[in-house]
């Protein structure tokens, strides 16, 4: 179940995301990058790193990923993501989205109690409905105390890349800030984790996601990744794996798809 925020926090927030799984047995999963950070909040969740097998904290922060993380999950649970916009992480936390990107970071240690509430609800069962009109509340109330012009700059960005489906020349980018490449690269690193080309690149992908995932009839991939914005198939195949672990054709062939860049391996 994916729910929108309201419209006063679709600028900081893109979407909720409710899900349960009613299984006791071992499931691997992979949360690959779309230049989003977020909040994993859970009650009774058994989920563990798929690289070191240590168990994640109930309740977390990722920050935005180069490309993906496996992560397994061992009996019943029900969480809610709440998917960031990607700067709003740096403004939830302070620090620099440099340090905290592809970190994992507990939720407890950086906001103490305030978001046992929500854990509570989960664990006893609550309507997720109700649970996110609650989230919404909190953060709106965090959001009172106002923001820099540095995240309306990065969010001007943010969304002139997203009208260009991820395509913008690094003169076209400096002629629609002002500023040179290098102090855009600065300001994208430190509020979002990665340059602008990166963080366009992520933004084609998924627009190549989206093509594959709405066609209906056969796939022409060929047709499809030069749509998007790619020189050549090769070219499209390498970034995929490179950011999904997988092939476009292996990614279409997978059958559980919690969210778009949620998947069950």
């Amino acid at each position: 179940m994916q729910i929108s925020p309201p419209k006063h926090l679709a600028p900081y927030i893109r979407h909720y995301i409710f899900l349960e799984n009613s299984r006791e047995d071992i499931r691997s999963l992979r949360l690959f990058t779309d230049g989003s950070s977020g909040l994993i909040l859970s009650g009774d969740m058994n989920l563990y790193s798929g690289a070191s097998d240590d168990r994640m904290p109930l309740s977390f922060f990722y920050g935005t990923l180069n490309g993906y993380k496996d992560f397994a999950s061992k009996g019943r649970f029900s969480l809610i993501a709440v998917v960031f916009q990607p700067y709003f992480l740096n403004i939830l936390l302070k620090s620099s989205a440099m340090e905290i990107r592809n970190q994992v970071i507990s939720a407890e240690n950086v906001m103490k109690d305030k978001l046992e509430v929500f854990q509570e609800k989960l664990f006893n069962k609550t309507d997720p409905l109700w649970i996110i009109h609650d989230l919404n509340l909190f953060f709106t109330h965090f959001l009172s105390e106002g923001i820099s012009n540095d995240h309306h700059l990065i969010a001007s960005i943010q969304q002139y890349l997203l009208q260009n489906k991820g395509t913008v020349s690094s003169r076209n980018m400096q002629h629609f800030t002002g500023y040179s490449e290098r102090h855009l690269e600065r300001k994208f690193e430190y509020y979002i984790g990665m340059s602008p080309k990166k963080y366009g690149n992520i933004i084609r992908l998924h627009y190549f996601l989206s093509l594959i995932n709405n066609e209906i009839e056969d796939k022409n991939m060929a047709f499809l990744s030069y749509e998007a914005g790619y020189s050549d198939q090769s070219h499209l195949i390498r970034e995929f794996k490179n950011n999904i672990g997988l092939t476009p054709k292996q990614y279409l062939n997978t059958q559980n798809k919690m969210a778009v860049n949620f998947i069950e391996m």
